[in-house]
C-alpha cells in the first residue's frame, strides 16, 4: 500500500490524525519499515598533546604492540584503529592551542576576534559547525534516528571560562556548544522534567473510539499489535503514577549527593558522567555525545596520581626531562584508563532491542589539540577509535602522511550515511573521505 492510498485509506475510515501513531507499523497497511542497526557516535577529548614514543606502536598493520599509555586498553586491542599522520592544517588566527581545539571538530578557520592568545593575531569563535553536531543535525532530520536531544555534550573539569580554548563543539558559525560539567545539571537535563502523564492520559483518551473503530477490520494479528502498543502506552501511564520515569529502558544510575564539580573531584565526576552518558545511550536520548576533560591549556592538578604540577605546564618541558615525562605518561594513561571504564560499559551493556552491545554500534573516538605539547605541533594530532557500527576495519594501526583531519570527518559522516562532499575548509577535503573499510 502506498502512502496516497494509506492516506485515502485513514480518511475512509474517518480517523483523526492522533490515531496514526498507533497504526504505524501494522503489517497490513504497509506501515511497517525495516529496523535499521543504530549508530552512535562518541567524541572524548584530553589536552595537551601526549608523548609520542610511549603512545604510537611502531609497528603498522594488525600486528602492532601498545605503548604504556595505552597499555589499559588491551583488551580492546582489536575493536582499536590508531590513525598515526592526522593532522590540522586549519591556519589562520589564534594561537595553535586556540586552533587546536575550536578547529578540531570543526576543520575550518577561527574568526577574526580579540582573544588574544600565544600568537600575534588574536581569534574569536569558529566559523563553522563541529562534525558531532553534523551528524546529530543528520540524525535528527531522519524520522527513524530522531532522539530526545540528538547529542549530548558531557565534561569534567572544565571551567566556566568561555574562549576557543574550552569549546570543541560547534552548532554553527560562532555557535560555541558548552559541555555540562556538572553532573548533577546533566542528570537534571536528563531525567528532571518527565512529568506527562496529562499528555499520555489525553492521546488515550481522544483516540480511544478511533482505535475500537479500525480494531474490527484489522487481522488478528495487526489487532494484536494494535493492543500490544495501547497495552505499553498504559503501563507508562502507571508508571508515572507511581513515580518511575516515562520512556525509560533502565533506570537513571544513582549519584551520591555533593560531589562539588572541582579539581580533586575529577576521578568521581568522570565515572558519574560516564554512567549518564551510556545510560542515556540505552535510553536512546541522544545517538551523538562528547566527553570533553578538562580544555586546552588544561591545567588540572592530577593530585589523586601524586602529581602537584599543572598539566599544561608539564607539558610544556623539555623531551630531556625524564621526570616531567615521566608524569605527563601517567596522566594521559589515566586518560586511557577513563576510556577503557567508557568501553567497559559499552561492551557489557546489552544493545536494547537487539543482539550485541552498545559497543558493537558505537564509535569512540579519542582524541587531542595537540600532536606534542612542548611544540604544539598539529601534526600526528592523537585519533584512535574503538568499537563498532561504522563499517571501519579495527585491530589496526594505520601510518599516514599529514593527511588533513576534514577527511577523517567526512569518512565518520559517510558511515552514517551522510554523503557529504567536503566538511569545513574545502580545500582541505581533497581526496574525499578517509578510506577506513
Amino acid at each position: 500500500m502506498n502512502a496516497i492510498d494509506r492516506r485515502r485509506f485513514i480518511k475512509q475510515l474517518g480517523i483523526s490524525a492522533a490515531s496514526i501513531p498507533f497504526l504505524i507499523g501494522l503489517p497490513s497497511l504497509g506501515m511497517g519499515s525495516p529496523v535499521r542497526p543504530r549508530q552512535r557516535l562518541i567524541i572524548m577529548f584530553s589536552p595537551n598533546g601526549t608523548i609520542p614514543s610511549e603512545y604510537w606502536p611502531e609497528e603498522a598493520g594488525s600486528d602492532f604492540k601498545l605503548k604504556e599509555i595505552m597499555s589499559p586498553l588491551a583488551a580492546f586491542q582489536d575493536r582499536m584503529l590508531f590513525l598515526h599522520g592526522i593532522s590540522n592544517k586549519v591556519r589562520g588566527d589564534g594561537d595553535n592551542h586556540m586552533r587546536g581545539m575550536s578547529c578540531l571538530l570543526t576543520g575550518i578557520e577561527l574568526f577574526p576576534g580579540n582573544i588574544q592568545g600565544g600568537s600575534d593575531t588574536p581569534a574569536g569563535w569558529a566559523s563553522g559547525i563541529s562534525i558531532d553536531q553534523e551528524i546529530k543535525n543528520y540524525f535528527q532530520n531522519r524520522e527513524d534516528t530522531k532522539t530526545r536531544f540528538g547529542s549530548l555534550e558531557f565534561g569534567v573539569g572544565v571551567t566556566d571560562r568561555a574562549d576557543p580554548w574550552t569549546r570543541m563543539s560547534y552548532g554553527g558559525p560562532n555557535q560555541p556548544i558548552a559541555p555540562i560539567s556538572d553532573p548533577y545539571q546533566m542528570y537534571e537535563k536528563l531525567y528532571g522534567q518527565l512529568k506527562e502523564k496529562e499528555n499520555l492520559q489525553s492521546i488515550l483518551d481522544d483516540v480511544r473510539g478511533d482505535l475500537s473503530k479500525v480494531r474490527m477490520i484489522f487481522c488478528a494479528e495487526d489487532r494484536r499489535l494494535l493492543d500490544d502498543h495501547t497495552a505499553l502506552v498504559r503501563q507508562m501511564e502507571n508508571e508515572i503514577k507511581s513515580g518511575a520515569s516515562q520512556k525509560l529502558r533502565v533506570t537513571p544510575p544513582h549519584f551520591e549527593g555533593g560531589v562539588a564539580d572541582q579539581n580533586d573531584n575529577v576521578p568521581r565526576l568522570s565515572r558519574m558522567q560516564i554512567d549518564l552518558l551510556v545510560n542515556s545511550f540505552v535510553n536512546d536520548m541522544p545517538r551523538v555525545a562528547t566527553l570533553q576533560y578538562t580544555k586546552s591549556v588544561g591545567s588540572a592538578k592530577m593530585n589523586w596520581l601524586d602529581i602537584k604540577d599543572g598539566h599544561h605546564s608539564l607539558s610544556h618541558e623539555p623531551d630531556k626531562d625524564e621526570t616531567a615525562k615521566a608524569k605527563l605518561v601517567k596522566i594521559n594513561k589515566w586518560f586511557a584508563g577513563e576510556l577503557c571504564y567508557l568501553l567497559e560499559k559499552l561492551r557489557n551493556t546489552p544493545e536494547p532491542g537487539g543482539s550485541g552491545t552498545l559497543l558493537d554500534n558505537t564509535m569512540v573516538v579519542w582524541t587531542n589539540e595537540l600532536g606534542k605539547g612542548n611544540n604544539h605541533t598539529l601534526d600526528n594530532i592523537p585519533f584512535v577509535m574503538f568499537g563498532g557500527g561504522f563499517g571501519f576495519q579495527m585491530g589496526r594501526s594505520l601510518k599516514l602522511e599529514k593527511v588533513p583531519h576534514n577527511r577523517l570527518h567526512m569518512a565518520l559522516a559517510h558511515a552514517v550515511g551522510h554523503r557529504i562532499e567536503t566538511f569545513g575548509k574545502r580545500e582541505l577535503c581533497e581526496g574525499g573521505p578517509l578510506s577506513l573499510g
